[in-house]
């Protein structure tokens, strides 16, 4: 099935690869180039023009903020005193947007006062902070952050066949799609999906680590998985009890090895879903085109099971918006569809991306349609589902649709130091912190499998770590200095699974770009390498500037 749905996306993706120079485009330069206008890249990118550097930001969506701006908006942090410096600026920027009153449209700001984000205050009036906001608005900030520190923002997408041009240990130029060459002294990667790393030789992983490489305890195949669960007693086959009819799609015979082993499966995707139930400012979700009843099959034999709620979260933002990730066994998460036996998200093209994240699209579309209109589905959950919809005055230009899908993890950089778990739960050291990280352990499903004769869902795992903060170490950003000298990853960073899923939060991809967009700006001026940069000048420049390192 996935390697005839890669075909499907090979066969959009033909002829797509432009020509890979065009002379009547004139080539582009700055002391910095950060490719990827996702949070942390619009932190990167600000942070190195304020240190005088001149800088070029590559936004490949033509929209700044990444997932800050396409939905997440309900900030998962786990301790707001991790905020310093740009990451700080942007939520408090939030926080002011949100106390004038004309910014309450739909709802007044009073019904926010006991809503409270993982403990915290979604206003907090005593750290001035806001973690939740509506992705126009933060949109906005991002766009006025990059505005006045004078960032250069070019549109366009990397050309993933030969888009990384390489003297020596040196990216000279990066080459986009429409044969833009942008030339830099130092390069940022600031991908979600780690585009630039193939291409500047950059070693690097994608999936699941065994425990016993770097000896943890919450990598590999979890097995069956305690929480966002199916109800017990899903039959797995098309024809319930027959064996021979095949089994329900996105369903694998087995879970794929032993608990702990390694693999290549990711953790799964989803769109971070805005939904409304303000009538005026409601569009109604219609029925996907191409839309098949079998593949909510799952669905409906989950609800005969005894789900009658949770099908996806409805976290409050203002102006009675939500924000509606994955919650439970069946939801939003579109589980094992961004991996197949010889292909990845990463792997793709960008047209390729594209079809799957259609997909995606769909998937999440037609999973509320069916919700509120299918009649397997019991009258009381088509009246519970029945008033959301999504709003008219988010991406407009979108269907109304995020523009971003939740690329929660692609590859990740292979350097000559890995955060742990270990790292995580500080049982190890960070001698050169540049930034620090305190969410959960977390990874989502990965994939559907038959276990004791039901379907049941395997990868989710949510280790807590008491909100107590760890720090990042800046060698984690950097790549081996025999492969390339002049590039930073404040993303797709060296890190294992586990410890990634603590580590990619969105207010910590803000921290880890302005860490990122400081050494870019120490290495250009005293013409280094980012290997070369003295951690305490680093560290100097970034308390400086307000950054929390401990």
């Amino acid at each position: 099935m996935k390697r005839t749905i890669l075909a499907k996306f090979t066969a959009i993706a033909t002829g797509a690869i432009m020509a890979s120079c065009c002379s009547a485009i004139a080539a582009k330069n700055a002391d910095v180039v950060v490719y990827g206008d996702a949070s942390g890249g619009v932190t990167a990118a600000v942070q190195a023009a304020r240190m005088g550097k001149s800088v070029i930001l590559v936004s490949q969506y033509g929209h700044l903020g990444g997932m800050s701006s396409s939905g997440l908006g309900w900030t998962d942090i786990g301790n707001d005193k991790i905020l310093g410096g740009l990451s700080r600026e942007f939520y408090h920027r939030s926080y002011l947007h949100y106390q004038n009153q004309e910014a309450w449209t739909q709802q007044k700001a009073e019904s926010f006062a006991e809503i409270k984000v993982q403990r915290m205050a979604a206003f907090n009036q005593q750290t001035q902070l806001a973690s939740v906001f509506e992705p126009k608005v933060a949109e906005a900030i991002f766009d006025a952050m990059a505005k006045e520190a004078g960032v250069n923002i070019i549109k366009g997408r990397l050309n993933l066949e030969n888009g990384v041009i390489k003297s020596g240990k040196r990216i000279s130029a990066l080459l986009l799609e429409d044969g833009t060459r942008i030339e830099g002294k130092v390069f940022i990667d600031a991908s979600y999906e780690g585009d630039l790393l193939p291409g500047a030789g950059v070693t690097f992983f994608t999936g699941r680590e065994s425990n016993a490489e770097f000896s943890e305890q919450c990598n590999g195949n979890t097995g069956v998985a305690k929480k966002n669960q199916l109800p017990k007693g899903i039959d797995p086959y098309v024809e319930q009890g027959n064996a021979s009819s095949g089994l329900l799609p996105g369903v694998n015979p087995d879970l794929g090895g032993n608990k702990g082993d390694g693999d290549q499966r990711l953790q799964a995707y989803c769109f971070r879903m805005r939904l409304t139930d303000v009538p005026e400012n409601r569009v109604a979700i219609s029925k996907p085109t191409g839309y098949n009843e079998a593949d909510y099959e799952i669905l409906f034999r989950a609800i005969k099971a005894g789900q009658k709620k949770k099908f996806f979260k409805l976290s409050p933002m203002p102006n009675r918006k939500t924000d509606s990730n994955n919650t439970g066994g069946i939801s939003t998460d579109f589980i094992g569809m961004n991996y197949g036996d010889d292909w990845n998200w990463a792997t793709l093209n960008h047209r390729q991306r594209q079809a799957l994240a259609a997909k995606h699209r769909d998937w999440q579309l037609g999973l509320v349609w069916t919700l509120q209109n299918h009649p397997k589905v019991p009258e009381s959950i088509r009246q519970d589902y029945s008033t959301w919809g999504l709003p008219k005055d988010e991406f407009t230009d979108n269907g109304h649709w995020p523009y971003n899908i939740y690329v929660r993890e692609a590859r990740r950089m292979r350097s000559d130091f890995v955060m742990t778990e270990a790292h995580c739960k500080r049982k190890l050291p960070i001698e050169d912190p540049i930034g620090m990280g305190a969410y959960t352990l977390d990874s989502h499903n990965t994939q559907r499998v038959v276990f004791k004769g039901m379907v049941r869902n395997e990868g989710d795992i949510q280790s807590y770590i008491g909100g107590k903060a760890y720090g990042i170490s800046y060698r984690a950003i950097i790549p081996p200095a025999n492969q390339c000298e002049n590039l930073l990853v404040p993303w797709a960073l060296s890190a294992t699974h586990i410890a990634f899923g603590s580590i990619r939060m969105e207010p910590v991809f803000m921290i880890l770009g302005q860490s990122a967009g400081t050494a870019a700006a120490l290495a250009v001026e005293d013409v280094i390498s980012v290997q070369q940069v003295p951690y305490d000048q680093l560290r100097a420049q970034l308390l400086k500037d307000g950054q929390k390192l401990n």
